[in-house]
């Protein structure tokens, strides 16, 4: 078992950012990969959309607040985008290089995480099974990452490093934990 802490840092701006810590913890057990993200501050600064009754895999989640983590096998071109909504909804995209061959990754048909918020606190935890796209002797590197959008409209970004001159969660040179 490997189990890792992370911090994440906004990305530099000229803008107020939003008071706010991102932490969490990251593990992998064999085909089993357990991430935990811990949102803290002022959450009435943040919109965060309410837990769906129906939540589902959707497009374009990082259009809002969103929590995501990419995994790539090390040695790999390849990589997977995970994106996890507040309100639950999800999605899994494959890429087959830098921001190449973009697919909606069919094999992954659920992502088995939940959301609870509180009055100054949002966790985002996750479980699952990475057989499907990993084999258990792979070592796999990640990138973790947040989108925080706030209620007047302005978006930052959040990860565990920044490596461009623009932020971009999908720079290989942002992967940095190794599992």
């Amino acid at each position: 078992m490997n189990k890792q802490i992370f911090s994440l840092q906004p990305f530099p701006s000229t803008e107020i950012l939003p008071n706010l810590n991102i932490t969490g913890d990251i593990v992998r057990n064999n085909h089993q990969l357990a991430i935990n993200y811990q949102l803290l501050g002022n959450l009435k600064e943040i919109a965060i959309a309410p837990s769906s009754t129906t939540p589902m895999r959707k497009h374009e989640l990082w259009q809002d607040t969103c929590f995501e983590f990419f995994v790539c096998i090390k040695d790999s071109q390849r990589y997977w985008e995970f994106n996890l909504s507040p309100a639950g909804h999800w999605n899994v995209y494959r890429f087959d290089g830098y921001r190449q061959g973009m697919q909606e990754e069919k094999i992954l048909t659920i992502l088995p995480f939940c959301a609870k918020q509180q009055l100054d606190s949002l966790a985002i935890t996750l479980d699952m099974d990475l057989s499907k796209i990993i084999l258990a002797d792979q070592a796999i590197v990640v990138g973790i990452t947040t989108v925080i959008k706030c209620t007047n409209g302005e978006v930052t970004y959040w990860a565990l490093t920044h490596q461009g001159v623009e932020a971009d969660f999908h720079l290989r040179e942002s992967f940095i934990i190794t599992l």
